[in-house]
């Protein structure tokens, strides 16, 4: 899951002491908040592709696979666990032509892809045969030789020999495990497809075929996890001896199969750790590592200190890059203009078909605006510098959020000192939960998506 597309609109919760995991999006992605893209804004995306872009904007693109061998109980992104081969044919044939059309606009054509990134769904369900059709097509009409990095996310029981040395040949070079937790009731409970023997059995093929880096996702707080699962998984997971880790708390939009549980009281409806709870999982997870030769990379992710590791895809979309997303219900970042695609399969696929851009809603963001979701995102790496701010915005972040700043700092969420913002461990670990204090007010207490 690391990058987290929200295929349909849903309200934010609303709690104020963040203590009870309430059902809602916590998880900022984007700002300013997704509700307030509309399907009206939409010709702006077409006027805006029309123009030549700016060459030396970095460039990349999104390849939306949605397909799973299941759906994860706690899982709101747009995926399908009941497509055949002949329809994911045909959805990777319209995924091709979407990037065949974008290669045609002004805005795009003949700039270099500078970093690609499979997203699910489950990209490794899709067969070698489809694999690489879609790559031959899409290689053509954008090249990738030259990103600095190619990432794909994968669930482990579909992995095989074959298919991981075709994931290799198209070059990738971040592989990512949805492994998630190291306990089979557990991943059982919350809907995951695989068990831990796919995990043990498909490790040492990803180490032998030796992708540049390979990251690993894990989950605080699945429904059925308790001290004692935590930290056996944490300790099987530094076995695994990734390069690279991805930990997110459990949170519960929504549209998933838990949250309509709880929403409707049934019997089943699943007990959810606290925040409190998950963010002390989520802090002995961190400790724990950092003993092993892990460092802190962001709020999320933490990185063997003796291996060359990079996020460029999340480095690039947080610094404003342009991003190409594809797929049904994938979200694109373009010439300062926010847009998503149609979020269902007949609608998406029907565009295509008739050559046009699938385009759902979008927004255009003021500068002001710009300025700020780069500052919000930015601190999720866990420390920002004014003076960037400055010298690209002409805005002392400083003076503008004194006040924000002020309190974070009485509450022991960060620190500043010489034009640095840090983030404290207790900061880091409720990053998602403070920054709307940085949202303008019309936007505060808005539903998210």
């Amino acid at each position: 899951m690391a990058d987290k597309n929200i295929a349909t609109p849903e309200p934010a919760t609303t709690a104020a002491d963040w203590k009870t995991t309430d059902v809602g999006s916590v998880f900022v992605s984007n700002y300013p908040p997704y509700s307030f893209w509309t399907d009206g804004s939409v010709n702006g995306v077409t006027d805006m592709l029309a123009e030549s872009g700016a060459p030396d904007t970095p460039m990349g693109l999104y390849l939306h696979i949605p397909f799973c061998r299941k759906r994860c109980k706690f899982c709101y992104f747009r995926v399908y666990t009941d497509k055949n081969a002949r329809e994911i044919d045909t959805y990777c044939d319209a995924l091709a032509r979407e990037v065949e059309l974008y290669a045609e606009t002004a805005r795009t054509k003949g700039r270099p892809l500078d970093f690609v990134y499979f997203g699910g769904g489950t990209p490794s369900y899709i067969s070698v045969k489809h694999l690489n059709a879609l790559v031959d097509r899409v290689k053509q009409a954008m090249p990738w030789d030259q990103a600095r990095e190619v990432a794909f996310e994968c669930e482990p029981g579909t992995l095989t020999q074959p298919k991981l040395e075709a994931i290799k040949g198209i070059g990738v070079t971040r592989l990512s495990l949805g492994v998630e937790n190291m306990i089979d009731e557990i991943l059982r409970e919350n809907g995951r497809a695989h068990v831990t023997d796919e995990i043990y059995r498909v490790m040492p093929r990803v180490h032998e075929l030796g992708f540049d880096q390979v990251n690993v996702d894990l989950i605080s707080g699945m429904v059925g996890e308790t001290w004692e699962t935590w930290q056996v998984t944490v300790q099987k997971t530094i076995d695994l001896d990734p390069d690279s880790l991805t930990i997110y708390q459990m949170e519960l939009p929504f549209n998933t199969v838990y949250s309509k549980s709880i929403r409707e009281e049934e019997n089943s409806a699943p007990a959810v750790a606290n925040w409190e709870t998950k963010r002390a999982w989520h802090d002995y997870a961190i400790e724990t590592f950092r003993s092993a030769g892990y460092e802190v990379a962001s709020a999320y992710t933490l990185v063997k200190k003796d291996r060359p590791t990079s996020f460029v895809y999340r480095d690039a979309l947080w610094h404003s890059a342009d991003m190409i997303g594809t797929g049904v219900a994938s979200f694109s970042h373009v010439g300062g203009v926010h847009f998503q695609n149609k979020t269902h399969w007949d609608a998406y696929l029907g565009d295509i078909a008739e050559g046009r851009l699938p385009l759902n809603r979008a927004f255009t963001p003021t500068e002001e605006e710009r300025f700020a979701r780069e500052m919000i995102l930015q601190l999720k790496l866990g420390h920002i510098s004014a003076s960037y701010f400055s010298e690209k915005f002409g805005v002392d972040i400083l003076e503008r959020y004194a006040p924000q700043f002020r309190r974070l700092d009485d509450e022991g969420m960060l620190s500043v000192e010489d034009g640095q913002v840090r983030l404290s461990r207790q900061g880091l670990l409720r990053v998602d939960q403070l920054l709307p204090a940085f949202y303008e007010p019309k936007y505060q207490g808005s539903r998210y998506t």
